[in-house]
Order: C-alpha cells, then structure tokens, then sequence
C-alpha cells in the first residue's frame, strides 16, 4: 500500500528488500559443489595419463639413445647388464640430465638419480611371445624391459616378436593400463 503526502510517493513504500532467498544460495551452493567434484574426479585421471605420456616421450628418448649407441658402435647395441648400465649413464643421461620416472615411484635404479628419486630401472624383459599377464606381473611403471634381437609386435603393443640381432624392443607399463612399446 502506498500513502501518498501531496501527490508524493512516501519513502517507505520506495525501499525494498535487499539480500538473496534460501533456495537462491542453496542453489548455487549446489553448482558449486558439482563443479568442485567433477574437477575432483578428472583430475587424477589427467595427471596419469600426462605421466603416461612422460614415459612414452622417455622411451622415444631412450630410442634414440640406442641409435646413436649403435652409431657410435658399428651397429652394435649393448648385450649385457653391465654394458646397458653404461649406455644409459653415457648415452641417456648426459650432461647431468636424469632419467626419472614421472611417478617418483620408491623402486628402481639407475643413473641421474637425486634423493628420493626413481629412475627408471632398465632390465632384460621375458622372451618373445610370452604372456605379459605372467611375464610381467604387477604393472610397475618405472621398470623398462628390454629384449635384445627383438622388435615390437604388429598386434599387440605389449608383446614382441624374434627379429635380427641388431633390433632391442623396450617395453613399459602405463599407469592407464596396458604396455607401451618401442624397437630400434
């Protein structure tokens, strides 16, 4: 109801209610909330498969690592553990760089290791055609196996297959699952 003072409108009936309703801030407490849990729940999954993608950029270096090994050793590459520690210390990590695993999973070994570090630990994987669910056992990310006289199979990236003595496969768990492989 409005007074009117000499045709005027009175002050009172010019103020409003200010501030928002209940349902109005449950409302957007509510967005709010679906929003942060969204973002809680994506964001593991982009931060595996960013590691993931570090590992595969790690395995195309190591690739090429062993190119130039084989360079530099008339077509050779190495054979055994003690010759493998060495390129990985000569021809992967160089010039103080490191080989680490995305992760900083507790178990491996190798070079460029700082505290509390994990490198990646480079060791001999099972022979060709083996099942990777009993060749490899848990799915540990930071362990790369390496078959010399190999190469990666065609149909299935965890699996290699016999090729000349000149070839190593390297293959590598991913935290999303499966195997990531590469070959010389």
């Amino acid at each position: 109801m409005v007074h009117l003072k000499g045709g005027k409108v009175s002050m009172s009936a010019l103020k409003k209610e200010k501030g928002f309703t209940i349902i109005e801030v449950v409302l957007v407490l509510a967005i709010a909330g679906l929003i942060f849990l969204m973002v809680f729940i994506a964001l593991p999954a982009l931060q595996r498969n960013q590691r993931d993608s570090q590992r595969k950029n790690d395995m195309s270096r190591l690739q090429t690592a062993l190119v130039n090994y084989s360079s530099s050793n008339r077509g050779n590459v190495p054979t055994t553990a003690a010759v493998w520690s060495t390129f990985v210390n000569t021809y992967v990590a160089i010039n103080g760089d490191t080989f680490i695993d995305p992760s900083g999973a507790p178990s491996g070994s190798g070079a460029g290791a700082g505290a509390g570090q994990a490198t990646y630990l480079l060791t001999q994987g099972p022979a060709a055609g083996s099942p990777p669910s009993t060749a490899f056992g848990p799915a540990v990310q930071n362990i790369i196996y390496y078959n010399n006289s190999a190469t990666c199979s065609t149909s299935n990236s965890s699996d290699i297959v016999a090729a000349g003595t000149r070839k190593v496969a390297f293959r590598i768990a991913l935290e999303g699952g499966g195997y990531y492989c590469v070959n010389n």
